[in-house]
């Protein structure tokens, strides 16, 4: 026991001193694209969502976080621009549905994406491809001669996305990179607009800590109208509200999560250590053998090796006769004729038989000479007998 709380108590500090490592550890960078507006990583989001005023001043910002078509089922949202911003965009047909007759009534949508989804990809007939640059680095700009500008220069991989298919017929090119392929993308729809951007990255803390990046997410956004409200989409960067718990932040810490794991891992340690036998080993006590067997065989053993026939008869003759008396309560010290006759009555053995058995009795206790031939004949009829015998 005492070396078992030893155990424990050196684990504990251990764990202690490694998570106070892991703490005072200098944190290395997040590069999860998460396009969360809360978090500060470069990937995600925050300077964006709360610089939005500059970009619309006067709008009122809400957030949501549901899918468009519970946003908008009730037309309650009226003269607002949509913006999301996320990884991968899946719509349902029912959120199609909505967003489309929310937009020909004169709203602007603006979705930037890695991924639009299957469905968004074959109503609107696009398709999107992505291509690796030198180091990372690749130029993106305007088609518009009012917003063109000095050609852009970012990196880390934050143009990779283009659109390498599209209906002409339909669609408006905004934007392009080095490759001259299109990132940026405009689709009339009634009185607005579906806005489509394929480089999400544009638009988070990383790009927007740079002067290209600022000047390139203002002017994407300026071609939205002025609206009274610009709905914030939290619900394909975050998930539908409620989805989070302690458990999940606590787990989304790469120190906090290996703390947790080490103390899993030890107390599975110490329920293993603990399912061991407490005391001494029970030893197992054999039952004790049955030696009937094994006595009988010594003695005949013994009188076998003696070879006394006489004293094998004798004993074999005392036996049978305690057997008479107990059985049948005759008495044995006569072996006349009216005995013989009377034991077979109550026996129901042959007269014969018991006259025979008693000639060799009588001859046994007479002192004779028992050779192997009289001993076997006299073992014989007492075993005859005894089967005879009712």
């Amino acid at each position: 026991m005492r070396s078992l709380k030893l155990y424990i108590f050196l684990a504990s500090v251990l764990l202690l001193l490694y998570v106070v490592a892991e703490y005072n550890r200098p944190k290395a960078t997040d590069w999860s694209e998460t396009f969360n507006n809360t978090e500060k990583i470069p990937f995600g989001t925050y300077i964006l969502y709360n610089r939005l005023h500059d970009v619309f001043p006067g709008s009122a910002i809400q957030t949501y976080r549901e899918p468009v078509y519970n946003v908008i089922a009730d037309d309650s949202l009226k003269n607002a621009n949509y913006i999301i911003i996320c990884n991968e965009l899946k719509l349902t047909e029912y959120d199609y549905g909505k967003l489309t007759q929310y937009i020909k009534k004169g709203n602007d949508v603006f979705i930037a994406a890695n991924e639009f989804g299957n469905l968004l990809e074959k109503k609107l007939q696009i398709e999107t491809n992505s291509e690796e640059h030198t180091n990372g680095q690749s130029f993106i700009n305007f088609t518009s001669t009012s917003q063109k500008d000095s050609t852009y220069l970012v990196d880390h991989s934050s143009t990779n996305n283009y659109f390498y298919n599209f209906d002409t017929l339909k669609t408006t090119v905004l934007g392009k990179n080095g490759y001259n392929h299109s990132t940026f993308v405009r689709i009339n729809m009634g009185k607005g607009a579906l806005y489509l951007n394929a480089n999400p990255k544009m638009f988070t803390n990383y790009s927007l800590l740079q002067s290209p990046g600022i000047s390139y997410s203002a002017k994407a956004l300026s071609y939205l109208k002025t609206g009274k409200t610009i709905a914030w989409d939290e619900y394909y960067s975050k998930g539908i509200e409620g989805e989070e718990s302690s458990m999940r932040v606590f787990l989304s810490h790469a120190p906090l999560r290996w703390a947790f794991y080490l103390v899993i891992g030890g107390l599975m340690v110490y329920v293993f250590y603990q399912m061991k036998r407490r005391q001494r080993i029970i030893p197992i006590i054999e039952p004790v053998a049955n030696t009937t067997v094994d006595f009988v065989t010594v003695v005949g053993q013994v009188y076998y090796e003696q070879h006394d026939n006489r004293n094998i008869a004798q004993k074999k003759v005392a036996y049978f006769l305690e057997h008479i008396r107990t059985k049948y309560n005759l008495k044995t010290n006569v072996h006349d004729a009216e005995f013989m006759e009377t034991l077979a009555n109550k026996s129901g053995v042959q007269v014969s038989l018991i006259q025979a058995l008693f000639y060799q009795v009588a001859l046994i206790q007479n002192g004779h000479k028992v050779d192997n031939s009289d001993l076997i004949t006299l073992n014989q009829n007492i075993e005859q007998f005894y089967f005879q015998s009712s």
